[in-house]
């Protein structure tokens, strides 16, 4: 059966995306990578995995509804098991899925209307420097 690993990520809408993360790196001292503060899970057991906060532009779309501040960006070790396993649960799961360099990425929305993110990561991976 398919599972959530772990959180991938936390997004969240801001007005000024850029300077709210430079305050986060300056002042939480969380690590910058790419403009993304990245933290890398080399223990677990998806060594391939990290877990990223980032802020995003107040009027994205990749949210889904405007109305919702945030999105869960939760880990698996296999999407389309688990994109499956919620159709057949009755839940809304987005017909479309992303595979980038960054890994798989699907979407379902929870009783409440909350879009929510799903990411299985990619067997090597993903650097800037590559």
């Amino acid at each position: 059966m398919a599972r959530v690993t772990g959180i991938g990520g936390i997004f969240f809408r801001a007005n000024d995306p850029k300077a709210l993360q430079a305050w986060y790196v300056e002042h939480l001292g969380l690590p910058d990578f790419d403009g993304y503060v990245i933290f890398q899970n080399k223990e677990e057991t998806q060594p391939e995995a990290y877990s990223i906060f980032a802020p995003f532009k107040k009027d994205t779309e990749y949210f889904g509804s405007e109305r919702q501040a945030f999105m869960i960006n939760f880990r698996v070790d296999d999407l389309h098991a688990m994109l499956q396993s919620l159709r057949d649960a009755g839940v809304e799961v987005d017909a479309k899925t992303e595979d980038s360099e960054f890994g798989k990425f699907g979407w379902a929305v929870d009783p409440e209307g909350n879009r929510f993110e799903l990411w299985e990561p990619p067997a090597v991976p993903y650097s800037p420097d590559a």
